[in-house]
C-alpha cells in the first residue's frame, strides 16, 4: 500500500491533513481529506466515483471535507469535518478486498477520521469496511449501526423548509404551497412522503426512470416534469435540489421563480457570489450544510451507542439553528450563507480554543 500522487492544491485550502492512499491489487485509489479536528475528530462520508482525474477528485474531497466542518459545527456535533473519496466505478470495482484495503487506510489515522457512506458507497459497504476499522459509523442495525442515514437527512430538510416558511410567510408549514423536488433517491422520496403529509403539493423530477416510476405508483398526486431546468422556470413555491451538487449556477438563478432554495444536495451554490444573485433575486436560499446535515446527525449518533429517537431530537433542531441562521442573516444584511459561515466559525473557534487548557 502506498501513496499514489501528491499535490500542493491543499496548501491554499487550510486542510490540517489530506492522505493519497492506493493498494494497486485490489484497485483501491483513495483520497482522505480531514480538514479540521478542532471540535473533535473528523467526520465525514466516502464518496465512490468515477471521476475524470485525480485533479477532479482532490478538488471534491477537499470542498466536501470543509462542507463537513461546517457541517458538523452546526449541528451542535463534538465532530470536525472530514471526507473521503474512492476513485472509481462503484458498479464495476467495488469489491471486498477494495473495501477492505481502505477500511486499513482509515485504521491507519488513529481516529483522527470516521467514515460513512456517501455517493456510490451503502450500508453494506460500511459493514465491509468496519472489519478493517474501528472508525466507521453508517453501519446495518445487525451491526449495531443507525442503517438508511436518508431517514434523518430528508427530515432535517423539511425542519430547515419550515423555518424559511415561516420567515417568508409566517408560518412553518409547506401547506398550500407548490414544492419542486428535484431528485427522488433515498433523501427526495422521505422528503416527498413528509411534503405531502404536511399539506404541500409537490412537482418532482429524476433522471432515473426507476425513480420516476416509484413516485408514479407512491404518490400519484406528484407532478412529474422532464428535468431540472423546466422545473426551476415551473411556477413553484420552494425549490428543493436533492441530487448532485452545482444546482444553482449562473444559467438556474436568473430563471428560478420559487422564493426558497432548501434541498438536500450538498454544495448547490455552482460558484462563490451565487448567493449574492440569489439575495439580489429575493430568494431565500437555507446554506445545503445547515439543512441536510439530520444524516451526519444519525450516523455520528452511533458512535454513542445508536438510539433513533435521540436522533431524530437532535435532526429535529435543524428548524432552531436555520431560523437563527436566517434571523442573524437579516440582522447583520449578509446572505444566508454568509451568516452560517460565521456562525459555525465562531463555535469552531470558541470550542477549538479549550484544547489549548492542558490535561495530564
Amino acid at each position: 500500500m502506498g501513496v499514489f500522487a501528491s499535490t500542493e492544491e491543499s496548501d491554499s485550502t487550510g486542510h490540517e491533513q489530506v492522505v493519497f492512499c492506493q493498494d494497486k491489487q485490489s484497485g483501491l485509489k483513495a483520497i482522505i481529506g480531514i480538514y479540521s479536528t478542532a471540535l473533535g475528530p473528523a467526520l465525514g462520508g466516502t464518496r465512490f466515483y468515477p471521476y475524470a482525474s485525480e485533479a477532479e477528485a482532490l478538488h471534491d474531497v477537499l470542498e466536501l471535507s470543509r462542507g463537513m466542518a461546517y457541517k458538523n459545527a452546526l449541528a451542535g456535533l463534538d465532530l470536525g469535518g472530514g471526507k473521503a473519496v474512492i476513485w472509481g466505478d462503484p458498479e464495476k470495482d467495488k469489491s471486498e478486498s477494495l473495501l477492505r484495503a481502505y477500511g486499513r487506510f482509515v485504521q491507519s489515522l488513529g481516529g483522527r477520521y470516521y467514515t460513512a457512506c456517501d455517493v456510490g458507497t451503502y450500508v453494506a459497504d460500511m459493514d465491509v469496511v468496519a472489519r478493517e476499522t474501528n472508525f466507521v459509523t453508517g453501519r446495518s442495525v445487525e451491526h449495531g449501526g443507525a442503517g438508511d442515514s436518508s431517514v434523518l437527512t430528508a427530515w432535517g430538510v423539511f425542519q430547515g423548509m419550515r423555518a424559511a416558511a415561516e420567515h417568508i410567510w409566517g408560518s412553518p408549514t409547506l401547506a398550500g404551497r407548490r414544492v419542486g423536488v428535484a431528485g427522488l433517491g433515498k433523501v427526495g422520496k422521505h422528503l416527498t412522503a413528509h411534503l405531502i403529509e404536511d399539506g404541500a403539493s409537490v412537482v418532482a423530477t429524476d433522471v432515473s426512470e426507476r425513480a420516476v416510476q416509484w413516485v408514479r405508483a407512491n404518490y400519484p398526486q406528484v407532478d412529474l416534469v422532464d428535468d431540472a431546468a423546466a422545473m426551476v422556470a415551473a411556477d413553484i413555491d420552494v425549490y428543493a435540489p436533492c441530487a448532485l451538487g452545482g444546482a444553482l449556477d449562473d444559467d438556474t438563478v436568473p430563471v428560478l421563480r420559487a422564493k426558497i432554495v432548501t434541498g438536500a444536495a450538498n454544495n448547490q451554490l455552482a460558484h462563490p457570489g451565487i448567493e449574492k444573485q440569489l439575495a439580489d433575486r429575493g430568494i431565500l436560499y437555507t446554506p445545503d450544510y445547515v439543512v441536510n446535515a439530520g444524516g451526519v446527525i444519525q450516523v455520528a449518533d452511533e458512535i454513542e451507542g445508536f438510539n433513533f429517537e435521540r436522533a431524530k431530537l437532535r435532526a429535529t433542531r435543524i428548524y432552531d439553528t436555520t431560523r437563527e441562521i436566517l434571523q442573524l442573516a437579516e440582522a447583520e444584511g449578509v446572505p444566508p450563507a454568509v451568516a452560517a459561515d460565521r456562525l459555525a466559525e465562531r463555535r469552531m473557534a470558541e470550542i477549538g480554543r479549550l484544547r489549548t487548557i492542558h490535561l495530564r
